[in-house]
């Protein structure tokens, strides 16, 4: 997986420009004062480029951000670089494995945002995936995760999908064509992705294979309990009530 999103690095922050991270940094801070209102420490795992480590770090919580692509971190660096000292000074990052990372520290509230659990495609994944984040949860916090709803994905059905961006230095084209495995909960997003440079006139192309499991709340709620945890709640992503089949992607609070 480390090579899928060491190439996806370098188009990353351009696909997902548009993306509200400071709107849903603060629907995920509302979730954490709402379970959790004295947090003040946070595990993202699969942190990304540290985009929504950021924006909780500007609101006052010490963040520390996992990630398994070094790229994805470098640029988390760099962006911690250009912050405000007083910001800089609650992010830290670490190269790492969601299922296998073990920090030595306890936090208030760990997150792991974009998806990451529907990367664990195998129940072993995904057991250890939630035992990551047990292990690392105070008495008391609070366990957040979104993921992909299965419902709405076998209601929906993924379908061929093509995006193009752009900005002063690339040209992105972007082709996702999914193919379902309804046995295994699991859609293969194959894409082909074309990056014309325009200062040197050339075109590059990269062709990526991102596995992804949808989740059902029994089985999750089974899977927590586990690893010791328990289901706290489950909403539609960026919104309160419960997930059905017009939402793809869904969120599940769980906590000791």
């Amino acid at each position: 997986m480390s090579q899928v999103f060491d190439a996806y690095a370098r188009y990353y922050d351009l696909l997902y420009r548009e993306k509200d991270y400071a709107a849903e940094a603060e629907y995920v801070a509302s979730i954490i004062r709402r379970h959790v209102p004295h947090a003040k420490r946070v595990l993202e795992l699969g942190c990304g480029t540290g985009v929504h480590a950021e924006f909780l770090a500007r609101m006052g919580y010490s963040v520390h951000g996992v990630d398994l692509s070094p790229i994805m971190l470098a640029r988390a660096e760099a962006r911690k670089a250009e912050l405000p000292a007083e910001i800089g000074a609650r992010l830290t990052f670490g190269l790492g494995d969601v299922r296998t990372v073990r920090t030595g520290e306890r936090y208030d509230a760990v997150v792991s945002l974009f998806h990451v659990m529907s990367y664990q495609t195998s129940d072993a994944d995904l057991a250890a995936s939630m035992e990551t984040a047990a292990l690392h949860l105070s008495e008391g916090g609070a366990f957040l995760f979104d993921f992909w709803y299965g419902p709405a994905v076998l209601a929906q059905q993924p379908e061929l999908r093509i995006r193009r961006l752009e900005d002063d230095q690339v040209s992105v084209t972007r082709i996702a064509e999914p193919v379902m495995h309804e046995r295994e909960h699991v859609v293969d997003v194959n894409y082909d992705v074309f990056i014309e440079n325009k200062m040197e006139k050339t075109i590059a192309e990269v062709r990526e294979n991102h596995r992804m499991r949808y989740l059902f709340i029994p089985e999750t709620q089974r899977m927590l309990q586990a690893v010791g945890l328990e289901m706290l709640g489950q909403c539609r992503w960026m919104g309160v009530e419960a997930p059905d089949e017009s939402t793809w992607a869904a969120l599940v609070v769980a906590g000791r």
